[in-house]
């Protein structure tokens, strides 16, 4: 058990991260490909502006986390999560069908129809995946089960918009990533048919389908067990850091460093990358324990290098070529250990979210914490575009929200740590 590679070759595990591996890199594929696609060719899909597309998707993909998630978390308490993973991957294939006839006749709608629904497919994955893994690992297995999560979670993200980003430049590049993702579909139904049965710990529970209502409920029960709602905001705020950084890539390489699709990959896959091998150390550091204490330095270091990177990017200077300037290596240096930190941040909060959940009602905490990691990622979205409207540049939105990382994160961190040190 010396490293987390081991849960791979297990029944309980490998499945599992199949599924969710394979769903994150189909999510990925299929939004970057449509957007590549109708950022440069809107006028042969729909009148609206090539500026308003990506923000446009973006909305549409996480709508459904406001409106289903509720009943996504009760859904994942009440019945077997096994079975539901597999009524979930036959959703996805039908999506993808239908994708493929809308890159093939250019429809926009029936594009935007498979945003929301594949959004829908995440949304309802979302607390299968995170209460299964408690369910089928032991105590000291959870921190190592989700650090290859996350890290198998953002390496997929990183290869579906590299693949689609690629696609999207090729003749009928829509219709191949159609194909593409209908295959990847099919695979992850495979890999679901081999989770073990995760039978419900609550089957009496009432169900309701009031969405609203069951969104409010979730929230309600996070709430009332403190260090596992502050653990879901902390988290919350890891996404909406990330997701800012991410949304504002390719506007930061083309106004600031002058670079292009090339500099933005780099970018993107630093950032992933670091997320990713920060997840595997946080798991090496914590020895098969949740070591709080991780999340206080993880919040430290984002905070501390996002500061250096948006410095850095503040007085850059465009002198030479891109490739031979050390400014541009400096914020690559301070991007990658972002995303390290980030790793470390991250990992130890889902495992305490996990741990510290009543069995009987982990999916709806889960859900909880599906809800407000959206209401942060979409607040830090408008937020950004406030200030950009009121003349901030880039760097100085990026300064501004590490320095909040450094000081929100941080004490959140400081007092999950506090709580958790008297509870034990």
């Amino acid at each position: 058990m010396s490293s987390p590679l081991y849960l791979l070759k297990t029944h309980r595990f490998a499945p599992l991260f199949g599924t969710q591996f394979l769903g994150a890199f189909n999510d990925n594929l299929f939004k970057n490909t449509l957007a590549v696609l109708l950022t440069f060719q809107a006028a042969e899909w729909t009148s609206i502006s090539s500026a308003l597309i990506a923000p446009l998707i973006g909305a549409v993909f996480i709508l459904p986390f406001f409106l289903f998630s509720g009943l996504a978390g009760v859904l994942a308490d009440k019945f077997d999560k096994a079975r539901l993973a597999r009524f979930v991957k036959v959703w996805e294939i039908f999506l993808m069908v239908i994708a493929t006839t809308g890159f093939a006749t250019h429809s926009f709608t029936t594009l935007m129809l498979v945003i929301f629904g594949m959004g829908m497919h995440s949304t309802l994955f979302g607390p299968i995946k995170y209460s299964i893994i408690p369910q089928h690992m032991g105590e000291n297995e959870l921190v190592s089960a989700n650090a290859l999560v996350e890290s198998g979670t953002f390496a997929a993200i990183l290869l579906g918009t590299l693949i689609g980003g690629m696609l999207s430049g090729i003749p009928n590049g829509g219709v191949i990533a159609g194909v593409a993702s209908i295959v990847v579909a099919v695979i992850g139904y495979g890999f679901s048919r081999y989770i073990p049965t995760a039978p419900s710990l609550s089957p009496e529970m009432a169900f309701s389908i009031n969405i609203f209502s069951q969104t409010l409920n979730s929230v309600r029960l996070a709430y009332q067990n403190r260090i596992v709602f502050l653990a879901i905001l902390a988290i919350s705020w890891f996404w909406l850091y990330g997701a800012l950084l991410l949304s504002q890539f390719p506007s930061f390489v083309q106004s600031v460093l002058m670079g292009d699709e090339t500099t933005v990959t780099i970018l993107l896959s630093l950032f992933t990358v670091g997320i990713g091998a920060g997840s595997i150390l946080c798991e090496r550091l914590s020895h098969h324990n949740i070591r709080v204490s991780l999340v206080v330095v993880g919040a430290i270091g984002m905070g501390i290098f996002g500061i250096d990177f948006a410095l850095t990017a503040q007085h850059f200077t465009s002198a030479g070529t891109l490739y031979s300037n050390t400014q541009f290596f400096h914020i690559l240096f301070d991007l990658t250990l972002v995303g390290v930190f980030g790793g470390l941040f991250s990992v130890p909060l889902y495992a305490i979210m996990q741990g510290r959940s009543e069995a009987h009602s982990r999916s709806r905490i889960i859900a909880a914490n599906n809800v407000l990691n959206a209401l942060f990622m979409v607040s830090g979205a408008v937020v950004t575009m406030v200030l950009l409207g009121d003349g901030w540049s880039i760097p100085d939105i990026f300064l501004l929200t590490a320095i909040a990382t450094l000081l929100v994160a941080g004490i959140i961190a400081r007092i999950i740590h506090t709580k958790a040190h008297h509870e034990s």
